[in-house]
């Protein structure tokens, strides 16, 4: 008489291996998000930084942050530059002659990030709704 040899997996192991992978899935996952949250708040500090730098030239030339009184036109509104935007970048309130505030305040993917919106003054003092963000 021959014996058959079942090979294969039994539904028990099965079960066992979906499981792992929910667990590795559940604990991954966010890490994955917080990574994304924490790279376009990055790149929105960056664009923040490269708007100063571009306040400080308009100053450096006509020593006055405003255009003609009035906020001057910033080359660009969001972060990142191009794509879908993550951070709408403007002024707060107006700029003076010797003073400017931008901002970068998160939308869309981004409206929930709990560092809220980012500032930037002309002396390099750095704003965000939690410490530690920037």
């Amino acid at each position: 008489m021959k014996t058959k040899l079942h090979t294969g997996f039994t539904l028990i192991e099965l079960m066992i291996t979906v499981a792992i992978i929910a667990i590795i899935a559940a604990i991954a996952f966010p890490l994955y998000q917080n990574q994304i949250e924490q790279t376009r708040r990055t790149t929105a500090q960056s664009d923040l930084l490269e708007l100063t730098q571009w306040m400080e030239r308009r100053y450096s030339n006509g020593f006055d942050y405003r255009d003609a009184g009035n906020n001057p036109v910033l080359p660009f509104n969001q972060s990142p530059q191009n794509g879908t935007a993550f951070y709408n970048i403007s002024f707060v309130g107006n700029a003076t002659r010797d003073t400017f505030t931008l901002q970068a305040v998160p939308t869309g993917g981004q409206a929930n990030d709990d560092c809220g919106t980012l500032t930037l003054d002309e002396q390099g003092n750095r704003g965000a709704a939690q410490a530690g963000c920037w």
